[in-house]
């Protein structure tokens, strides 16, 4: 199986079970290793008392694209930490795009850059994620 395969039979296997990225209907527009990008547009409930998307959906939706990231080699692999920082409201009917890279990984651990943007390109916010994998423990189950 190749990098590639390996990545998409990992997408699919995750979504299959991810009950959070599918409630927030997620839609994954890109898989490779160690990278994924995921949608999700702003409903009217993930807004706040300012009429602007909730900092907790914006950092579910940055964790989310890490996540897949992060397990695109089919080694289950965690957060161990993360920051975000936010650079403009997320607003109404938007449809928010969550690149996720991987800038180093090594060990049993590796670190992650999430840019967050709106359907315009704005800027929204930056993420930063901290992994740890478990060596040996797929993260689906192989392929025969």
């Amino acid at each position: 199986m190749t990098p590639q395969q390996t990545a998409e039979l990992v997408r699919d296997g995750m979504f299959a079970r991810d009950r959070a990225a599918q409630s927030l209907a997620m839609r994954i527009t890109h898989i490779a290793p160690g990278e994924a990008t995921i949608e999700m547009a702003v409903r009217g409930d993930m807004l706040n008392g300012f009429d602007t998307c909730h900092g907790g959906y914006i950092t579910t939706l940055g964790d989310t694209a890490f996540a897949y990231a992060c397990n695109t080699r089919n080694e289950m692999t965690v957060a161990s930490g993360l920051a975000v920082e936010f650079v403009a409201p997320g607003r109404p009917g938007d449809v928010l795009v969550a690149e996720a890279k991987e800038l180093s990984q090594a060990g049993r651990t590796g670190v992650y850059d999430v840019t967050i943007r709106n359907q315009q390109g704005q800027l929204i916010a930056l993420f930063r994620g901290k992994s740890y994998s478990m060596k040996g423990k797929p993260t689906v189950p192989p392929q025969a």
